[in-house]
């Protein structure tokens, strides 16, 4: 019998130890050396380059450089975060909360590739289950396999008969190789598996998609090193109590980071929602106070976005700040920046912020609309439901000038909005001619207050106005 070998991986970074510490060297985080069984067996390789493919050292004027060639997904959203479609030979790993949607989501992008073989992998499902999954999102694609293995060795085999132009690995966490004696799911058999797809897309281009499982705070599990071996990390977010989820990407070697895609959840799969703000501005048949419209980008993608806020005189000693989708100590300095330089006394007060649809906000061209949103709640007068804002508030007070300010403007005015407050430093490169939306510049909150009062109704549905001292 061989001795068997061991040794500690990070479960944080996913180091190599020969002993256990306290400590890792790498990482500097505490008791996260764990022992795995490391016995290789040269015999059992996984995917192998053949020799003739060997690749040897050149001039990089040398190369052959063509166009970059993508495939499209059927999915305009995935194609949006992807940065333009799905580059060949790419790895693409796509994380979650379970339940979220991303073997729903991964199994629809399958079936709807028609016009490419491919060959779903499960390792959690059986081909029963895939199938009623299949016959639920009612799309019928012959071209679309399933295989129903965890070991990669048998899946390199299988995939040299197959030959797919695209391969979907549902969950990385499943599989397992004959060249580790560990348990599936374990640091070195996620990061040995990792390798051999990462091998495999790259020898012979076809792009891979690997779903994996995420920690209870809410990072994607397994070693960090797998997050670097693949070429693109996607997050699908949600509250599973609501219909909506969100396709985010945070690491694209092949296109922006800062894009993201938007979902609904129906009965037959995911529906992709091509106007964001459909779902982020909500209707109200009467004017609520509190309440104000913000133009957003996120990415390429403007969108207006429903900022709620509610201002109550606090009934414990210290008052209270939270916030739902935005950042809590960025709200306590647009709250400080109020008390100290506009005058507005909000230091007893509890104050709520929410961003209406789930969505995560840092785009710092929303202050201006959570500044009127605080200043309406407290004193109780409603802003017009057609004016919007895009402006970033200073410390000073001032109003600060936004990027791409031109698609925000664009993007209101699309939506049927009559106003939109930007600085007065934007203002000076738009061309008002060009929009029927009325462009109203700023410089200061006091003025931004004056304007809103002064195209708000005075009507007010939770008793009289209380005013405050400016």
């Amino acid at each position: 019998m061989p001795k068997v070998k061991t040794a500690f991986f990070c479960t944080s970074c996913g180091a190599q130890q020969s002993k256990w510490m306290g400590k890792c060297p790498a990482c500097g985080e505490w008791n996260t050396l764990v022992e795995e069984v490391i016995q290789r067996e040269e015999r059992n390789k996984g995917f192998a380059r053949p020799n003739d493919q060997r690749p040897v050292p050149k001039k990089i004027s040398d190369v052959s450089f063509e166009n970059e060639q993508r495939i499209d997904t059927k999915d305009a959203e995935l194609n949006r975060v992807l940065g333009g479609g799905l580059v060949q030979g790419s790895l693409v790993l796509i994380g979650g909360e379970p339940g979220i949607g991303k073997s729903t989501l991964m199994l629809q992008v399958a079936l709807k590739c028609n016009e490419l073989k491919v060959l779903y992998i499960s390792g959690e499902e059986s081909d029963q289950q895939l199938r009623m999954r299949a016959e639920r999102l009612g799309i019928k694609n012959e071209n679309c396999y399933v295989l129903t293995e965890t070991n990669t060795q048998a899946i390199f085999q299988h995939l040299e008969k197959v030959r797919p132009g695209m391969v979907i690995i549902d969950s990385i966490q499943t599989l397992q190789t004959d060249s580790i004696e560990s348990s599936a799911g374990s640091i070195s058999q996620i990061k040995e598996c990792a390798g051999e797809m990462q091998k495999y897309s790259k020898i012979t281009h076809i792009p891979v998609f690997l779903i994996g499982h995420i920690t209870k705070d809410g990072s994607l599990a397994g070693p960090k090193i797998l997050e670097h071996m693949v070429d693109t990390v996607l997050q699908f977010e949600g509250d599973r109590n609501y219909g909506y989820r969100i396709l985010r990407s945070l690491k694209n070697r092949f296109g922006s980071t800062s894009e993201l895609g938007i979902y609904e959840m129906h009965d037959t799969g995911m529906r992709e929602v091509s106007n964001p703000s459909e779902i982020l501005l909500s209707q109200h048949d009467e004017k609520v106070s509190g309440i104000a419209i913000a133009a957003m980008v996120e990415g390429l993608r403007p969108m207006l976005i429903e900022t709620q806020a509610l201002v109550s005189s606090a009934v414990y000693g210290t008052p209270q700040r939270s916030t739902t989708g935005f950042n809590v100590r960025r709200l306590n300095m647009l709250l400080a920046v109020l008390e100290k330089r506009s005058g507005f006394r909000l230091g007893h007060k509890d104050v709520f912020l929410n961003i209406a649809g789930g969505l995560d906000v840092d785009d710092p061209a929303i202050d201006l609309a959570i500044v009127a949103a605080i200043l309406s709640s407290n004193q109780d007068e409603p802003i017009d439901t057609k004016t919007c804002f895009a402006a970033e508030v200073g410390l000073s007070g001032e109003i600060r000038p936004t990027n791409r300010i031109e698609q925000r403007v664009s993007e209101a005015e699309k939506l049927g909005f009559e106003r939109i407050f930007v600085s007065k430093y934007n203002s000076r490169s738009l061309d008002k001619n060009r929009y029927s939306i009325e462009i109203v510049p700023v410089s200061k909150v006091q003025e931004v207050y004056k304007a809103s009062r002064e195209n708000c109704s005075t009507e007010c549905h939770y008793g009289p106005v209380q005013r405050e001292r400016v």
